[in-house]
């Protein structure tokens, strides 16, 4: 089991930048990937990126890839998601979750609270 909490985003204009952070406490942190969900209002959660529990081998939703960084340092039990360049078409409320990896946000048993990312033109 673990406990996810979020820090970061807020409200940033088109073209700037934005770092999000999800931190445990547990040992148990550096056993699971740790996967990016984003949700905008009136539509489904989706995908944004993920990392191994190693850290090695993160996957971008494809379009993001590029303007998207994920990683992650278990040490400090945090991961991070660097995101440049944004766009309006990127507010969402993003949600970082722990599981085995896979990029279906129903394969993900612990979550964190959420936050608000908005991107203004």
């Amino acid at each position: 089991q673990v406990q996810l909490v979020q820090t970061g985003g807020g409200s940033v204009q088109a073209g700037g930048s934005l770092t999000l952070a999800c931190s445990a406490s547990e040992r148990t942190f550096s056993n699971y990937a740790i996967a990016w969900f984003r949700q905008a209002p009136g539509k489904e959660r989706e995908y944004v990126a993920v990392i191994s529990a190693s850290g090695f081998s993160p996957n971008y939703e494809a379009s993001l890839k590029g303007r998207f960084n994920i990683s992650r340092d278990n040490a400090k039990k945090t991961v991070w998601l660097q995101m440049n360049n944004l766009r309006p078409d990127d507010t969402a409320k993003y949600f970082c979750a722990a599981g085995l990896g896979f990029t279906d946000p129903s394969d993900y048993k612990y979550w964190g609270q959420g936050t608000q990312v908005t991107v203004s033109s």
